[in-house]
């Protein structure tokens, strides 16, 4: 029996248990589609008729009923709560999908983004019933420069690739400015995808940069990929193997005297907030990915920030709108012709950015202080190479026994001639009550499983997480496969095959025909 109280070993607890009528199990409801349980007669809301009107879409407006579901309110409210309980979050247990930083939320911030000041502000206001928001814009902007060493940031990006899009072009208009029209960008293999992704979006070929025996970037691989048609590098540091590029001054050096600049994928800077400045190194544009660093709520589709620094060269590119402050205040600068010497390249949104995550940075910011944003960063660091110590005798290092970042990288070495692959390992945490690590990422690393405990996390709850893992390790290694081949298996739902659902998804849910009954 485990800590719970229920047979560890797979199919014990399913082989005792009765069906039900319901196909519940307790709590663990067998919850419908909302299409299933829907009907179109129904709704939580009373809206009045429309008055008469006359459409204007055309041949593009609707010929037959929407058909969308109706539910009660109750049962709305039941069917998303039932749905919560099968999902799982950070409020839930230990999140180690490396990479992705899922660290906790504090609820502070959350209480300092509902302040109706913040909260209820629209992005059409006049800029003289903002003053506060605006305010709070600029102190933002300046906590940023000051911990990455740069001197200016723009604010508007929504997230972590449109931030890469953001300082790509702020590069692209310096370099039009100069009257060069450069065609290559290079890119570490071990780059995060959106990396190629955004200089080929921006029309440059993309040249990969191997990486040496120990996962770090060579300065005499960047050389040897260097000329003037060079536009930019886009290295990660830390990268995503979880370890410092130690060579970043030299890479950098190379690259500007080449005329080239420096792009820093800051999706790890959560590793090194209050120990290293980015600046310092030689970066002339960096992205932040508020939610890994500063603790802003993590994606789901939701409102997101990605801000960019951006070195003093890059700075007069800035994208509009952006805050400046002169003896005269604060401002919020919104068309091109109140930008003063500035050329910004354009806007890349409608609006400043998304006030809800710049209040929760802000919150975080100052509850931590300098000192505060220093330990979490050292603690994140610790933690991954406590995870690294505890199963390190059990599972391969690919780049060998030595201190990683704030995430450790194993392979899949360890696992040679058991029978069981990464994806089953992965999905028998789940059944351990964890959510699975980042597997087959990155790529350089086959078999990769890429742990990330940030600094949230406890000793206590690590020492569980480590042993949970050991005693998966060791199952594994004594051909217990029934445990992993098909797991998970106390999960709400069992594993999918996931190569048939990629390659021929269902995207719409179709009502199955009435079926007659047996005549009698």
């Amino acid at each position: 029996m485990n800590q719970q109280g229920r047979p560890t070993k797979p199919g014990d607890a399913i082989a005792i248990a009765p069906k039900t009528f319901t196909g519940n199990r307790a709590l663990r409801i067998e919850e419908a589609l909302i299409f299933e349980i829907g009907r179109l007669e129904v709704t939580g809301v009373d809206l009045d008729e429309p008055a008469a009107f006359a459409p204007r879409l055309g041949d593009l407006e609707r010929k037959d009923p929407i058909g969308l579901p109706g539910l009660a309110e109750p049962e709305a409210v039941r069917h998303y709560v039932r749905l919560s309980r099968m999902n799982y979050g950070i409020d839930t247990g230990v999140f180690p999908l490396g990479s992705c930083t899922m660290k906790h939320n504090p609820r502070l911030n959350e209480k300092m983004a509902r302040l109706p000041g913040f909260g209820d502000i629209h992005p059409l206001q006049p800029q003289s019933t903002v003053p506060g928001a605006t305010a709070l814009i600029a102190e933002l902007s300046r906590w940023l420069c000051e911990l990455t060493g740069m001197p200016a940031v723009a604010l508007s990006p929504k997230a972590g690739a449109h931030g890469e899009l953001c300082g790509m072009m702020a590069i692209k208009a310096a370099l039009a400015a100069r009257g060069e029209a450069r065609s290559v960008v290079l890119v570490p293999e071990s780059a995060h995808g959106t990396n190629p992704a955004t200089a080929a979006l921006l029309g440059y070929r993309v040249e990969a940069v191997p990486a040496r025996p120990d996962g770090s970037v060579d300065p005499e691989e960047v050389r040897k990929h260097l000329s003037s048609d060079v536009a930019a590098i886009m290295l990660t540091n830390p990268n995503t193997c979880g370890l410092f590029e130690s060579d970043v001054v030299a890479i950098a050096e190379a690259v500007h005297a080449v005329g080239a600049y420096f792009y820093a994928d800051g999706a790890n800077f959560n590793a090194i907030v209050g120990k290293v400045r980015p600046g310092d190194l030689g970066v002339d544009a960096m992205h932040i990915n508020l939610h890994k660093t500063f603790s802003t709520p993590h994606g789901g589709g939701g409102p997101g920030a990605g801000p960019v620094v951006l070195s003093a060269a890059l700075a007069p590119f800035a994208p509009l709108p952006h805050v400046t402050v002169n003896a005269q205040g604060v401002r919020l600068v919104e068309h091109a012709g109140e930008a003063g010497d500035a050329k910004p390249f354009g806007r890349m949104c409608a609006f400043h950015g998304q006030m809800g995550m710049f209040v929760r940075a802000m919150s975080y910011m100052l509850a931590h202080g300098a000192d505060g944003m220093r330990q979490a960063s050292e603690d994140a660091v610790l933690n991954a190479n406590y995870v690294r110590a505890g199963l390190r005798d059990l599972m391969s290092l690919p780049f060998g026994d030595r201190p990683c970042m704030h995430e450790v990288l194993f392979d899949d070495h360890w696992l040679e001639g058991t029978g069981v692959s990464t994806l089953d390992f992965a999905k028998a945490m789940i059944d351990e009550g964890y959510h699975p690590m980042t597997m087959y990422f990155p790529l350089v690393v086959h078999g990769a499983m890429l742990i990330e405990p940030t600094e949230s996390e406890s000793k206590a709850s690590l020492d569980l997480f480590i042993a949970a893992l050991r005693d998966l390790a060791m199952a594994a290694k004594r051909g217990d496969t029934a445990r992993f081949s098909g797991a998970p298996y106390y999960a709400p739902r069992r594993r999918l095959d996931e190569t048939r659902a990629a390659r021929s998804p269902v995207l719409r849910w179709m009502r199955p025909a009435a079926q007659k009954e047996a005549a009698e």
